[in-house]
């Protein structure tokens, strides 16, 4: 299985200390290079990147020079446009992103998404995480991670916590 990640992902699974799910679930998670400059970026903010810089299953991959990542940073940022052209480029069978513009662009370009709560509900199904609510509020709580109410009530159902 080919998974390609933006930024936010893997971002948020180390700001909870959840990083290895990605493992668990993908085996091998492909980054752009902007995706692992701004994953790097957040020891500036005194994150500790241990579990990411230890890591031997995320690998950087460029994406072949083009003008696809020049059209999409018209909307997007170097990070969504780098790896939605990687995603491409690999026919990767998923896309790792949760910005909504992102996400729309790369479903246009035929590339299947999914979102960090959608990955937590498959690692919920898959028995990866004994629960799913404790997970998704230290995320909320600890990450800033955006959960509306309703949002989260739904997903807490699909998965029969609620």
């Amino acid at each position: 299985m080919v998974v390609v990640s933006d930024t936010s992902p893997i971002a948020n699974l180390i700001l909870i200390g959840q990083l290895d799910l990605l493992r668990e679930m993908f085996q091998e998670v492909v980054i752009p290079p902007a995706v692992h400059r701004e994953v790097e970026a957040l020891a500036n903010f005194g994150v500790d990147l241990t579990s990411y810089l230890s890591n031997q299953w995320i690998r950087e991959a460029t994406p072949n020079p083009s003008e696809d990542v020049q059209v999409l940073l018209k909307d997007l940022d170097l990070g969504e446009s780098e790896a939605i052209v990687l995603a491409k480029e690999l026919k990767a069978d998923y896309l790792l992103i949760d910005e909504r513009a992102g996400t729309e662009r790369a479903i246009k370009e035929g590339i299947s998404t999914i979102g960090l709560v959608g990955v937590l509900v498959k690692a919920k199904q898959r028995s990866l995480i004994p629960q799913l609510e404790p997970v998704l509020i230290k995320l909320k709580d600890e990450a800033g991670f955006w959960l509306g109410k309703k949002f989260m009530e739904s997903v807490l159902k699909e998965v029969g916590e609620r």
